[in-house]
């Protein structure tokens, strides 16, 4: 066996101790995953009663690890057979194979070397994940011919095992025959030449999977259980991790005079909240770069109510805050070189006699006034207060705001990519990098004085929807207008925060996403 340079034990969503998988693999926030990986980097290890997973690229032949796994070359043979040509992200199981000391043997193709990228290394993990099954020792073997892993892409594919691991059933009282067998620790031993410099990246890695399934856990807890004030209980968690937090009180907002938000919860019987994060890892002088979620923590659309077939789904309106407090976790885990704020407007968009109505005018935090044309339209009203306060409190550097905010995002651009508005061309092309170099991937939409027009109200300065033409557009014009010079940038979640497509990566409804992206921003270009 090789010398082992590290070992690494999944720390899940939140800081504390508590908030590890424990035995029964429920955590105290609620989590429950299939499996604890205990992970570590190695230069080779003892393969009896193991999982063996074996990389292989395209058109090379060889496999990883073959010497050690697979003496007699029966996957050769097994490869043949099953037409198995290392395409990306296909495998093939071999189960006893002759002359190895493993149980398992699995095949995972990566497809043409050079095609492969960073967000590739994730997928790849999480591929290998998808088949550990009741195996509770694995061996992996990166490094096959024709590949030079780097230390980061095996950092990587430790962490798409790690975000796959995820699942949230807490409330299932019963479990099927086959989870039954799933072991409560799986041992992952990552064979590869760059285990020494993989090993020291693990804690970053650990940072953002934490951050990823807070985010998760989040959108996906029932809205009975996760309230505004519940949700900021959980934001004041992130101090273990040395984050600053302030919680604002409907009473604090009353003095503030953010009557934009204060009119979007005034229908529930649950009191909004205003979670103030601040992760001070820079230079004291240094301006802070801002964060803003929307987190609206149930969405009945208010007087202006939405239809009742696939309501209960409206309880992942809060993915935009879900991914602030996510970030804020992943730099504070990681100890990232940067000031950063995260601010998240919490509320619940209930209809009854005290709620908001169509033609209500409200002033904002600004001054500004705004016709509530449709309560339905309340996110932007949660994000003008949060906004302006952020801007006129902290003075950052730039602001970049998340929302699950308009179906209309949906409509023009699915689930594949998120919309991107901004009124700065180096802030949007730098998000655009980071979500290509993640997978979490953005699309610019236009921003121009023809569609701020739509918003001009007869009765107050702007009124909270235009109809449904450019509904996406107008949404991020209104936003615009509590900004100021600020760079500053919007992305609309609504069609990847929940209800997201399976991946190799994520199986859960709420993806976790936006954390990823934001870390690879920040750590690209605003770390010290």
């Amino acid at each position: 066996m090789g010398r082992i340079i590290t070992k690494f034990r999944i720390r899940v969503a939140m800081p504390d101790e508590t908030a590890m998988i424990c035995a029964n693999g429920i955590t105290s926030f609620g989590v429950r995953m299939s499996g604890k990986y205990e992970i570590r980097f190695a230069t080779s290890a003892p393969l009896e009663k193991t999982l063996a997973v074996m990389l292989q690229v395209a058109d090379q032949g060889a496999l990883a690890g073959l010497a050690e796994a697979d003496p007699q070359g029966v996957s050769a043979r097994a490869a043949e057979i099953s037409g198995f040509k290392a395409k990306p992200m296909g495998t093939l199981e071999l189960i006893a194979p002759g002359g190895s000391a493993a149980d398992r043997l699995l095949l995972l193709g990566l497809g043409k070397p050079e095609a492969l990228t960073a967000h590739d290394w994730l997928r790849a993990g999480g591929a290998a994940a998808a088949q550990f099954k009741s195996s509770s020792n694995v061996v992996v073997f990166l490094d096959a011919p024709g590949l030079e892993v780097s230390a980061r892409q095996a950092a990587d594919f430790a962490l798409g095992m790690m975000l796959r691991g995820y699942t949230f059933d807490a409330y299932k009282t019963k479990k099927k025959d086959d989870e039954e067998k799933l072991p409560k620790k799986v041992a992952v031993t990552i064979v590869t030449e760059s285990h020494a410099e993989a090993a020291k990246m693990l804690d970053d890695a650990n940072a953002v999977a934490g951050g990823v399934l807070l985010a998760r856990d989040l959108v996906n807890l029932p809205p009975n259980v996760l309230g505004p004030v519940e949700f900021a209980d959980k934001a004041r968690q992130l101090e273990d991790l040395g984050v600053e937090v302030e919680i604002l009180t409907e009473k604090d907002m009353s003095k503030l005079k953010m009557n934009a938000i204060l009119g979007v919860a005034q229908g529930s019987a649950r009191p909004p909240r205003i979670a103030v994060m601040q992760w001070k890892g820079g230079k004291a002088k240094d301006a802070p770069i801002a964060f803003v979620g929307k987190g609206v923590v149930f969405d009945s659309g208010g007087i202006s109510i939405k239809p009742g077939a696939g309501m209960e789904e409206m309880k992942g309106d809060m993915g935009g805050a879900a991914a602030v407090a996510g970030l804020m976790h992943a730099l504070a885990a990681r100890k990232a070189k940067v000031n950063a704020v995260g601010i998240i407007g919490l509320v619940e968009n209930m209809p009854d006699g005290n709620a908001q109505r169509p033609g209500d005018i409200v002033t904002s935090m600004s001054g500004q006034t705004i016709e509530i044309i449709n309560t339905d339209a309340e996110g932007r009203l949660v994000l003008a207060d949060a906004l302006w306060y952020c801007n006129d409190r902290f003075k950052p550097r730039f602001m970049i705001n998340l929302a699950t905010l308009t179906g209309a995002i949906l409509v023009a651009l699915g689930n594949q990519h998120a919309g991107l508005f901004s009124n700065d061309d180096e802030l949007a092309a730098r998000l655009s990098a980071a979500g290509e170099a993640t997978g979490e991937k953005l699309w610019r939409m236009p921003l121009g004085k023809e569609y701020d027009k739509m918003i001009d109200s007869k009765f107050a300065d702007m009124k909270n929807s235009a109809g449904r033409h450019a509904g996406a557009i107008t949404a991020a014009q209104f936003l615009k207008r509590y900004v100021g010079d600020t760079p500053w940038a919007h992305l609309d979640v609504a069609g990847t925060a929940m209800n997201s497509p399976s991946s190799e990566i994520s199986q859960s409804w709420a993806s976790g996403y936006g954390v990823r992206l934001l870390d690879r921003l920040v750590r690209d270009h605003y770390e010290t």
